[in-house]
């Protein structure tokens, strides 16, 4: 299984976010320069990550975005599942696109079921705060500092 760019993208900014909790609000175009990708692309993972309550937006000049729960209550597979536009393992599990035969009577999707499952619940033992912890959060800090060239 791989996970979309969108959703890979959404746990990126949340990490960035996360990194940079103390500043008032982050530009998606700083995001942008720090990941080296698109703005454009951004802009719809932060719609995903304000619709679903993650993050704020500020407007305004001096605007942009921030983190607008407690890390410790950003469960990683909640975010995959908010942010990817599908978890479909297989045709089948789609009812209205599958054309898959043997469907009705196939044992394999409630495998493939119970896999994704697994995988959620797994992520789901891990949050924002997690990722963020053991000195991560000042190394991360140091490395988009490199990476976006801004004071530090």
């Amino acid at each position: 299984m791989q996970l979309s760019l969108h959703a890979e993208y959404a746990l990126r900014v949340l990490l960035y976010l996360g990194t940079n909790r103390e500043r008032s609000a982050i530009s998606t175009a700083e995001i942008s320069r720090a990941y080296g990708i698109s703005k454009h692309h951004l802009v719809r993972v932060m719609h995903t990550l304000h619709d679903h309550g993650y993050v704020r937006l500020v407007p305004g000049r001096a605007g942009g975005v921030v983190l607008d729960q407690d890390p410790a209550q950003i469960r990683l597979g909640d975010v995959v599942r908010n942010s990817e536009a599908t978890l479909r393992l297989a045709e089948c599990f789609d009812r209205k696109t599958n054309t898959c035969g043997i469907a009705p009577v196939c044992s394999l999707r409630p495998v493939l079921q119970h896999a994704l499952d697994a995988f959620l619940e797994s992520l789901n033992a891990h949050t924002l705060a997690d990722l963020l912890g053991g000195g991560a959060q000042a190394a991360m800090a140091e490395k988009f500092v490199q990476l976006t060239n801004l004071p530090s």
